[in-house]
């Protein structure tokens, strides 16, 4: 699956985007978040419990509940404000 990074988080983790394959077990977009701050110090500080950030999963705001079965990509975003 297809990870990408945005903004502040691009420049922590050092990738704007990158493929993966998470072991089993990684069946959520939590679990994905706490697999991938094992992957460097720069995922670690982009991916921290408490930092603000959302994601989406094939291009849908999710929550961190939200199932991975057949996801193609997953993307982290910090907030944003629009009006």
């Amino acid at each position: 699956m297809k990870v990408r990074y945005f903004a502040w988080m691009k420049r922590t983790v050092g990738l704007p985007e990158e493929e993966v394959a998470p072991p089993a077990e990684v069946t959520t977009v939590g679990d994905l978040i706490v697999w991938l701050r094992a992957r460097s110090p720069g995922h670690a500080e982009a991916l921290a419990e408490g930092a603000a950030f959302g994601a989406a999963v094939d291009q849908r705001t999710a929550t961190f509940d939200v199932k991975l079965a057949g996801a193609r990509e997953v993307a982290f975003f910090p907030p944003f404000t629009g009006g």
